[in-house]
């Protein structure tokens, strides 16, 4: 499977194309989101005849990835190396801001390594994205009751660790700009723990991409916000995993406070 990524960080060129149409859209979203929905459709036409696989899951990740840039998005992604360096699956433990990052980590993690997401019920039965998402064989929580959101993790989530599968995490109950470190939950590093495989840390900062008021995945496209993701080493747990989530919370709110994002 082609690595869209094979050094440890990438940078969007300062002289990277821009799209004709975006630069005489006068700074609107629209162009943004007609691509995006054209790409989105042709992922699920093959999602529905049953050929969206992990290879056609990272392409369509990475068009989206250029359509990004495309419309005037700056990515600085670091720590890529250290995806190389996991020895068996992970649980990738990362805040959660907008669409953007759900878009895009498979282009980056997939070429890598097999992966799949906890997501939210109401995005496996979205009309657009449904079943996109469902294709990939994600862990799905209800996001009502935490009891039996925790058992469906960790009883979906250790299968697929056994099976050789890392597994992508947001302990936020929502996306948000904002970072509150109590607010970030231990799911991930709970699972990482049963299922005795390191947690990866990865920080982001994807505020390019507002969430809607109206519709939640598409919403504005903030040109001047440049896009951040940050890669850590993967930790083995020890003990309870209270050190290893700490240091989760620190390696993600030491790279937002540098990115210039505001932490509590």
């Amino acid at each position: 499977m082609k690595v869209y990524f094979p050094e440890d960080s990438y940078h969007t060129p300062d002289e990277a194309p821009r799209y004709f149409f975006d630069k005489i859209a006068l700074g609107s979203r629209y162009y943004f989101h007609y691509k995006f929905i054209r790409q989105v459709l042709a992922s699920k036409k093959l999602a529905d005849a049953g050929k969206f696989d992990r290879a056609q899951w990272a392409l369509a990740s990475y068009n989206i990835f250029k359509i990004i840039e495309g419309c005037g998005g700056r990515f600085h992604l670091t720590g890529l190396n250290n995806l190389i360096e996991c020895p068996k699956p992970v649980v990738f433990v990362s805040n959660h801001m907008s669409t953007l990052e759900t878009m895009v980590f498979p282009s980056i993690i997939a070429p890598r390594m097999k992966a799949s997401f906890v997501i939210k019920e109401s995005l496996s039965m979205h009309p657009l994205i449904g079943s996109i998402m469902i294709a990939r064989k994600p862990i799905v929580v209800k996001r009502v009751n935490p009891r039996e959101d925790l058992q469906a993790v960790m009883s979906q989530g250790l299968e697929m660790l056994e099976k050789g599968r890392s597994v992508i995490i947001f302990p936020q109950s929502t996306r948000t700009t904002k970072f509150i470190p109590e607010e970030f939950n231990t799911l991930g590093i709970k699972l990482a723990k049963r299922g005795n495989v390191p947690v990866l840390p990865i920080a982001i900062k994807t505020d390019f991409w507002e969430n809607g008021k109206y519709l939640k995945d598409l919403g504005a496209i903030k040109r001047q916000e440049h896009i951040h993701m940050a890669f850590g080493k993967a930790m083995e747990i020890t003990g309870n995993g209270k050190e290893e989530h700490k240091l989760t919370i620190d390696f993600i709110a030491t790279h937002l406070q540098k990115w210039g994002t505001h932490i509590g």
